[in-house]
Order: C-alpha cells, then sequence, then structure tokens
C-alpha cells in the first residue's frame, strides 16, 4: 500500500488527536505538524515522531495532504493558500466562517483539482451507520448536543467561541439532518442567546421541510453536562442513538404496544475512521463523505439560522 505523505497545520487539542491518529495510520506518513505555537509544535512533533516546520507553506512542500485544524475564521485564509499549492485538505468543521467563503474553498479545490473534506466526524460515528440504511425518510427528528463552557487559553479566546454556537456545534446535526431528510428547508424557527460570549452560546431551532419532516435541534456550550444525542421517528418506528456512549435503541409499534430492542452497534473512534476514510480519497481519488459542496450546504443553513436568531422568528 502507497502511504500518503501527510501532515497538521495547528496541533490544539483538536489538531493534536488528528497528528496522533495519522501517526498510527499504516496507510499515512506523517511527515511534520506546525502550529503559531512554535514550542507546542516541537511537542507534538517529538511525541508523534515527526518534524515540526516553522510554518505550513514550508510544511506544504513535503506533503500531498493536510489537516487544517485552526480557528475557524482562518479556514478560509489557511485552505486557498494550500490549495493554491494543490494540497488536498481535510479541513474541520464548519467548511469557514461564511457562505461566501465556504463557496470560494470549493471553486478553488475544483480549479485545482484537489479533494476537499470537512470535519463533520458524526458521520464516522458507527450509530448512523444504521440511519445510513432507512428505506423511508424521516418524519420528525430531534437532536440534543450540549458541552461544557470551553476553558481559556492564553492570549486567545476559548477554543469555538470565535463563532456562534450554532457554527461550533449545532452545525454536527444540522449536517447529519440534511444528509437524512434530503430535501429543502421550507420555513426556519429559532432562537438563541449569548452569555459568556459575544455570539449565541445556546440555541433553539425547529426546521421545517419541504417534504414535511420537521426537525427539532438544541444546542448549548454552557451544560454542566455533555450530551449528543439524535432521535429519528418514523411512519412506525423510532430510533435513539446516543453518539457518545455509541449506543442505540429501536422502538416500533406492536400488536402489544411498542416493543424496544437494542441496536447492535461496532463500536469505533470516528475521528479515525474519518482520517482513514480522508486518506483513502486521496489514494483513489474518490468524493469525500463530507465534500466541500455538502459541508458548504449546512454552512448556508447555519448562517441562516443565526440570522433569524439575530433578527428575530417570525
Amino acid at each position: 500500500m502507497r502511504r500518503v505523505k501527510v501532515g497538521v497545520v495547528g496541533v490544539g487539542s483538536l489538531g493534536k488527536s488528528h497528528a496522533r491518529i495519522y501517526s498510527e495510520l499504516p496507510e499515512a506518513e506523517l511527515v511534520g505538524v506546525c502550529d503559531v505555537d512554535a514550542a507546542r509544535a516541537e511537542a507534538m512533533a517529538r511525541e508523534y515522531g515527526t518534524k515540526a516546520f516553522a510554518d505550513m507553506d514550508e510544511l506544504a512542500e513535503h506533503v500531498e495532504a493536510l489537516s487544517v485544524v485552526v480557528p475557524t475564521d482562518r479556514h478560509h485564509e489557511v485552505g486557498l493558500r494550500l490549495l493554491d499549492r494543490g494540497i488536498h485538505l481535510l479541513v474541520e468543521k464548519p467548511i469557514a466562517a461564511s457562505a461566501a467563503e465556504a463557496e470560494a474553498l470549493v471553486a478553488r479545490a475544483q480549479e485545482r483539482k484537489a479533494i476537499l473534506q470537512v470535519g463533520h466526524v458524526e458521520r464516522f460515528n458507527p450509530v448512523l451507520s444504521f440511519l445510513d440504511g432507512l428505506a423511508r425518510p424521516p418524519r420528525f427528528i430531534e437532536a440534543h448536543r450540549l458541552a461544557p463552557y470551553p476553558p481559556p487559553r492564553p492570549g486567545l479566546p476559548p477554543r469555538g467561541t470565535e463563532v456562534s454556537v450554532v457554527l461550533d456545534l449545532m452545525i454536527h446535526d444540522i449536517e447529519v439532518i440534511l444528509h437524512l431528510v434530503r430535501a429543502p428547508v421550507r420555513e426556519i424557527r429559532a432562537v438563541g442567546v449569548p452569555v459568556l460570549s459575544p455570539t449565541e452560546d445556546i440555541a433553539n431551532v425547529r426546521l421545517e421541510f419541504e417534504n414535511g419532516c420537521v426537525a427539532n435541534i438544541t444546542a448549548s456550550r454552557i451544560s454542566p453536562d455533555r450530551m449528543r444525542k439524535i432521535r429519528v421517528f418514523l411512519e412506525d418506528t423510532y430510533i435513539s442513538l446516543d453518539y457518545q456512549n455509541q449506543a442505540g435503541e429501536l422502538f416500533r409499534k406492536s400488536s402489544g404496544g411498542i416493543s424496544r430492542e437494542e441496536i447492535p452497534i461496532e463500536k469505533g473512534e470516528p475521528l479515525a475512521l474519518e482520517l482513514r476514510s480522508f486518506l483513502g480519497c486521496v489514494l483513489r481519488r474518490d468524493r469525500p463523505v463530507v465534500s466541500g459542496e455538502h459541508a458548504a450546504e449546512a454552512l448556508k443553513l447555519a448562517v441562516a439560522i443565526t440570522r433569524r436568531i439575530r433578527e428575530g422568528s417570525p
């Protein structure tokens, strides 16, 4: 098997995991890492047996693919510079801070014939494989994604708070729901408030789709506890999935009322599955599971939701 020469731009809490996994995958050769914090890059390079580069342009000279794990407001600038070099990219979610920036990244990737995958990692969570086999479209979806407020960082805002919780956390569920429903959104109702950040820290959204499906989504980054769950209701069945614990239950209408059964799930590390899929796309020139185009659609809806929050729902 040919090994993909790969690197990581940004080795903070999430980028560190990218570096660790690449160093373990047989189809990857972790050429190096870089970070605005040179000392951190050196430490990560020592830990994962690779090289720390002074900047991403120098790193890009030695790789064919990169994970971009920098703050969202830098995705556009960093992504364009690397795509101009013909580098295949996995950009962490959301793809960019605005729909226009996302469209520019997608267009540049197409122009340079480079793979652009976006890190919507829940699509690689083993619990979702059960939903991919649904024969009928959902009628109602309910998703909850709660997390504690991110810890402080010297000289920087807490991770993710450069954007609304809608773009930071809820966008995971937005992308999954668009994948499941596969119909245009007819109406958006949304509320949200900032608590500790300049933008929304908690939000609730109700989406109505043209095929009749309704989705209710709640996201918070000021919760004392963590929760990542989705429930999908069909005509005579509903499925309850726990992303965090990789567990699920299936409820069916039966002659005796409602039957309940556990869904068999083969557990795995979603990020490792995502990075392995990305490397496979580079090797075979396949279309990513979450392409730049699909991520841009999710971002466009997320931006519309934040706009509706700030304008006030009808």
